[in-house]
């Protein structure tokens, strides 16, 4: 199969059903959006509408991901975040050439970084034992 050299509504839309039937189907983050997600459809439409907006500056995304991301805070595990990046990379590279995969693998990783650190970065990590000058 030829990969795509450019992003387009239309393989941006193979890669939402591609990714997420990986997604579904895998046994450490599957669970959690098969349990999440009641309507897979219109899900899946909303994500094709997602990555339009990241990858094509189309605006057709109007949700905000992170209040839907942290209403499941106490469902997700940071070990989560590198199984969904693992099955991004390998659903971009089959689908497109190695540097417009790279492309979306990096908004990805900006994506993950960003909702890690909402989720899970907290001022009790700082260091508390410090002596005031």
């Amino acid at each position: 199969m030829a990969r795509h050299t450019t992003a387009t509504e239309q393989n941006i839309r193979q890669l939402v059903d591609t990714f997420y039937a990986r997604v579904r189907a895998d046994d450490l983050i599957g669970p959690l959006f098969n349990d999440t997600i009641a309507d897979w459809p219109h899900h899946l439409d909303k994500l094709a509408a997602f990555w339009s907006s990241v990858m094509l500056t189309s605006g057709r995304y109007k949700g905000r991901p992170m209040p839907a991301h942290l209403k499941h805070r106490d469902r997700i595990a940071p070990a989560m975040f590198d199984r969904w990046l693992a099955l991004w990379r390998q659903a971009t590279a089959a689908l497109f050439a190695p540097q417009l995969a790279a492309v979306f693998q990096d908004k990805a990783e900006r994506i993950a970084e960003s909702l890690s650190l909402a989720l899970f970065f907290t001022l009790d990590n700082r260091k508390t034992d410090a002596v005031p000058a």
